[in-house]
């Protein structure tokens, strides 16, 4: 929050003395306005961290970049502008993290390992217990434990927490299952997480 504050101030006090020091004979009351735009990319850019796989402070950068377009309205004099850009910034970086959230809790990975009888379970069985679509399940491995059990291996991608919950409790009913284990799937290289 002081962050924004200042720059947002600093951007509407550099925007005021460009207006005044320019005076009306010069009309290039904008130069010290564009110089701002590229400081603030300098800012945006110093908050973007890269820790492994995945991107932290897009949406850090993005609030500075927005704050910043706020304090050059306000410098400017276009108090309505700023007032109602306000709002929809607040609306965004407030309002719609729920919605993010909820997205991310539907587009979970897993890994679920099924110890049963051999011969107990069948794709349609488990596709059935776990209560997902073909698609959801990327891969599935069956190797041997014992003489009489046998190991599933299902990596499913996209379902929601309570899914995997549900799932995992309709496995542990099934007849021929002696144990289920579900662990959080690793993300691939090439994903992309949110900020």
């Amino acid at each position: 929050m002081r962050t924004n504050l200042l720059i947002c101030m600093g951007c509407a006090f550099f925007t005021l003395l460009s207006a005044v020091l320019a005076g009306d004979a010069n009309p290039d009351k904008g130069r010290v306005a564009s110089n701002i735009v590229q400081g603030i990319g300098f800012l945006g850019a110093g908050s973007i961290l890269l820790r492994g796989q995945a991107v932290r402070g897009l949406t850090t950068a993005a609030s500075i970049w927005s704050v910043a377009a706020l304090g050059l309205a306000a410098g400017g004099g276009l108090f309505f502008a700023a007032c109602v850009s306000t709002a929809i910034i607040l609306v965004i970086l407030a309002g719609i993290k729920p919605i993010e959230e909820a997205y991310r809790a539907r587009v979970q990975s897993c890994i679920f390992r099924i110890v049963a009888e051999k011969g107990a379970l069948s794709i349609e069985d488990l596709r059935e217990a776990l209560g997902v679509r073909g698609a959801q399940m990327e891969r599935v491995v069956v190797s041997p434990v014992e003489h009489h059990l046998e190991e599933t291996t299902i990596h499913l991608v996209r379902v929601s927490k309570a899914d995997i919950r549900a799932g995992a409790a309709r496995l542990r009913n099934e007849p021929g299952v002696q144990s289920v284990a579900v662990t959080k799937a690793r993300k691939t290289p090439d994903a992309q997480p949110d900020s």
